[in-house]
Order: structure tokens, then C-alpha cells, then sequence
């Protein structure tokens, strides 16, 4: 049986083509990335734009920076199949630039869409580009690893700015600061899901 979850991001991503979104990455891009991962995840993690690799096999985060991503969700006690990983920009910019502001705005939409279908407990923003969108006017060097709970319409999330893995690669010192943050996520975890059963128990008694 197929979960109804997986129609609605399979609809996600037939949307995109659909309505030709950033139509001149499409054109370079051999793969559309939307995301992969458990699609029923307590934590979403979200970078900025396939690289490379993730445009030839259409899979977020399996290059040098998914490797150490890998890492840190063992330090964790996590594997990729207990998260989902997507990024905001669904294709790869042409030689692995930064994605553009309106390129990030034209997915936006796509983004929230997947999260009202996850409906993690946090969603975790890998580097500024996605962190930028969720928590503007922050600086990451300020907020990093720091929980912020956001409302976007009638979702209510929590988010977890990190830096971006590929970060790390060129820094040894903040490899150590990522390795730490992420090791903050499952007590962060506990700590909402602990909150909702005293609200769920708190308003049982009050009937």
C-alpha cells in the first residue's frame, strides 16, 4: 500500500516540472532532488542546492559533505533512514554556485509544502542559505545549534540552524562545533515530545 504521504510529495515534485520552476536550472540539470530519507521523520534536514553528485544520482547530500553528514547522524545514534534530507533549490546550479535569491523564493513554496506533509518535530537548516529563509535577520555564527520556534501558517516548527557540512571540510575547528550541535537534536527531540504528552495530559484533565 502506498503511504498517502508519498502521493503528496510525489505531487510536490510533479508541481515543479508542471509549472516550470527555474526553468534555466532545469535546462543544465540532469535530475530534479527533492529529497529522501523517512518520509514520517521526526527531523528534517534542509541545505541549499545539489552539488554534482546529487544532480547525477538525484539524491541530497551523497558527496564528501553527505559522507560527514553520515557521520554526525551516527555520532547521534541516527542513520539517513530516520530523517529526511531535501534541500530548498531542487536542482543543481551551474557549476555548484550559490543558489540565487530568487531561485530560492521560486522553490520556497515547494519547501513549505513538503514539510506541511512530513510534519517533523524540527527542522534543522544546513548553512545560511536555508537558514536565512526560516530565521532572517540572524547571523549562524550567533544562533548555531540553538532551537527557535517559528510559526509558517498553521504549522508551528522548530528550528535548528547548523552549519553546512561541506563547512567543515575546509574548517577542522568547526567540525568539532557541527559534531556538537547535532548531538543536540535527539534531547531536543525528548524535550518537545515530552511537552506535547503534558499538553495532551494537561488538557484531558481539564474536561
Amino acid at each position: 500500500m502506498v503511504d498517502n504521504k508519498q502521493i503528496l510529495l510525489e505531487q510536490i515534485k510533479a508541481d515543479i516540472v508542471n509549472n516550470n520552476i527555474c526553468p534555466n536550472l532545469a535546462k543544465q540539470a540532469t535530475n530534479l532532488v527533492m529529497g529522501d530519507g523517512n518520509i514520517n521523520a521526526d527531523i528534517v534536514l534542509i541545505g541549499e542546492a545539489p552539488g554534482k553528485k546529487e544532480d547525477e544520482t538525484g539524491l541530497p547530500f551523497i558527496g564528501a559533505a553527505g559522507k560527514f553528514l553520515n557521520e554526525m547522524l551516527a555520532s547521534a545514534g541516527m542513520v539517513r533512514s530516520d530523517v529526511y534530507i531535501t534541500n530548498i533549490v531542487k536542482y543543481r546550479p551551474p557549476e555548484n554556485r550559490d543558489p540565487k535569491p530568487e531561485e530560492k523564493e521560486a522553490f520556497w513554496p515547494y519547501l513549505v509544502r513538503q514539510l506541511d506533509v512530513i510534519q517533523p518535530q524540527i527542522v534543522v537548516t544546513l548553512g545560511r542559505h536555508s537558514m536565512e529563509y526560516f530565521l532572517p535577520g540572524f547571523k549562524i555564527s550567533e544562533i548555531h545549534g540553538q532551537p527557535k520556534r517559528k510559526t509558517f501558517g498553521d504549522t508551528k516548527i522548530v528550528v535548528v540552524p547548523l552549519y553546512h557540512p561541506a563547512a567543515a571540510l575546509y574548517n577542522g575547528s568547526m567540525r568539532a562545533t557541527l559534531i556538537e550541535d547535532f548531538n543536540k537534536l535527539p534531547k531536543i527531540i525528548d524535550i518537545l515530545k515530552n511537552e506535547k504528552e503534558n499538553t495532551n495530559y494537561g488538557s484531558t484533565k481539564t474536561r
